[in-house]
């Protein structure tokens, strides 16, 4: 997994899961894999780190061995793809506690602005090698 940067994220959030569709579509170099932070994929990759990564109040994104969330996570994810998204880079000059901040209303209000599914996204035949 050294070679590609993986994506954890909250597997029933209609947002994330948008989020993962808009990622993967994006994603020309095939670099990014995914898994829910409700499944034990992510369960084993973040056993040796703190408790709230597994909380589902943060995208977590794990990239030659370190580990980043939030709008941190966001801002490394979107750095990998190209066109517009290259553009959410200009976040940066914020400070990262404003950045949380922000982060933290959405995903507090994620799933009453956004809706939520009865379980995980199973991704289609043709997606499912980008699943851990």
């Amino acid at each position: 997994m050294e070679k590609h940067g993986i994506i954890l994220f909250d597997g029933v959030c209609n947002l994330c899961n948008g989020f993962v569709q808009k990622i993967i579509k994006a994603d020309s170099q095939d670099f990014f894999r995914f898994a829910s932070l409700q499944s034990e994929t992510a369960k084993t990759l973040l056993a040796n780190h703190p408790i709230e990564y597994l909380s589902l109040k943060t995208i977590v994104y794990i990239e030659d061995g370190r580990i980043y969330s939030k709008s941190d996570a966001a801002l490394r994810i979107a750095a990998h793809l190209k066109g517009a998204w290259r553009l959410t880079h200009l976040a940066s000059i914020f400070p990262k506690t404003f950045r949380d901040w922000i982060y933290d209303i959405i995903a507090k209000n994620r799933y009453q602005w956004f809706g939520r599914q009865q379980q995980c996204m199973v991704p289609t035949a043709e997606l499912r090698s980008k699943f851990l």
